[in-house]
């Protein structure tokens, strides 16, 4: 399995308030910082990157929080919910827990056979916890008021909106190694059995929905794990012999991608697994500090003058 797509790497999304979303997914979700960085393409803005203990692949979730951003709406040509796995029996915490700190939340619910619990960001930002068919075993992380009997383990899954599934579909199964697993009505279940978890993506087909307006509380992209670049630049070949356009490989500092959009509109990027984020500073450590890529450090003080205060 070692030159397959190993489920989700990382989800990048959307926000307005860097303070705002630091609280919630930190102190409210219970996720651990792992890094806080800048848009290497937009170095005036924050990313910010959560996660478990070390920034295990699967459970990483960006973002890049633009203060006064627009609402954005989720909707066709996106990827509009993410999936967390949680321990069987942690729903009564969490439904507690959002009540105390004001959490949009739903009615627990099912979905191909799984319990799920839905909720939403500050910025609207479509969530769900989800209770696995498969005991998830992977170590949480966990702070003093979210414990591990009750802490998100990483993704389940990533729901992807469309007016028209097929081609989408296509690129799943052809490309990606994914296998369609379950169908109810509209919505198409596909995962792959090259890891155990983080290794789901759901297809919603509605052709009468709007197209999705990007902003706050929307997904940016969404990418798939490969081991290393041999293996990146594999599914390079491929993808590009396929017919679309891929970009070159990026360095990303903790990881290396390409991106390429797919036929329904979802933006993909595949990412390395190496070299993780240890590369500039200790497991112990992270998440601590401003990390800025090396072309950036020469204007630091310029940079965190335009930053906002996260503390």
């Amino acid at each position: 399995m070692a030159d397959s797509i190993l489920g989700l790497h990382h989800i990048t999304a959307i926000a307005d308030s860097a303070k705002s979303n630091l609280d919630f997914y930190t102190k409210t979700l219970g996720l651990r910082l792992l890094k806080k960085t800048v848009n290497f393409d937009d170095p005036g803005t924050y990313h910010l990157y959560y996660g478990d203990e070390a920034g295990s692949p699967g459970t990483i979730l960006t973002f890049f929080p633009y203060k006064g951003a627009r609402r954005g709406k989720a909707g066709a040509g996106m990827a509009t919910h993410i999936g967390y796995a949680v321990p069987e029996g942690s729903f009564g915490f969490w439904m507690k827990r959002f009540d105390e700190h004001k959490v949009s939340y739903g009615r627990p619910s099912e979905k191909f056979g799984e319990q799920y619990l839905p909720f939403q960001d500050p910025d609207g930002l479509l969530l769900e916890l989800v209770i696995p068919k498969n005991a998830d075993n992977r170590r949480p992380w966990e702070t003093d008021e979210v414990k591990a009997a009750v802490a998100t383990k990483g993704f389940h899954s990533v729901t992807l909106t469309l007016q028209k599934a097929e081609k989408t579909a296509a690129i799943l199964t052809d490309i990606l190694g994914y296998t369609l697993q379950d169908q109810t009505g509209n919505s198409y279940r596909y995962s792959t059995d090259a890891v155990e978890s983080a290794n789901i993506i759901d297809i919603v087909e509605n052709p009468n929905i709007g197209r999705g307006e990007g902003g706050a509380g929307t997904n940016h992209h969404i990418a798939f794990r490969v081991k290393d670049e041999e293996v990146l630049m594999h599914f390079r070949e491929i993808i590009a012999g396929k017919g679309f356009n891929i970009t070159e490989k990026i360095d990303r500092n903790y990881f290396y991608s390409l991106y390429f959009r797919e036929p329904g509109g979802v933006l993909f990027e595949i990412a390395t697994d190496n070299p993780g984020f240890a590369i500039d500073e200790s497991v112990e450590d992270l998440g601590k500090k401003l990390l800025l890529p090396p072309q950036y450090e020469p204007h630091r003080a310029k940079i965190e003058a335009v930053l906002p205060r996260l503390d």
